[in-house]
């Protein structure tokens, strides 16, 4: 036996928000389209993704930090109203 494990390595992500790591499938990708953040549950829109826990202490704490504005390295600022709304609803 070559001593490989067969189970599959589940990719790991930092949330930009608590700067933890986590699962890829625990958090939330963020693109940005036309100047603003959008939740990405899927995981399938073109572009640069950043990572962030799927709770609005997290989102807080990115915005307020500019996380985003660093994630994707955008000069202007971000609207991030979409995300905030995205994850108010999926907690309810």
């Amino acid at each position: 036996m070559s001593g490989r494990t067969h189970a599959r390595a589940c990719p790991e992500r930092t949330c930009v928000g608590c700067r933890e790591r986590a699962a890829k499938n625990e958090l939330l990708r963020i693109v940005v389209v036309e100047g603003a953040c959008a939740p990405d549950p899927r995981g399938t829109l073109p572009g640069r993704g950043a990572y962030v826990h799927p709770v609005s202490a997290c989102v807080d704490l990115a915005v307020r930090r500019r996380a985003f504005l660093r994630a994707f390295k955008a000069r202007g600022p971000l609207d991030s109203a979409a995300v905030t709304s995205h994850v108010d609803r999926a907690a309810q």
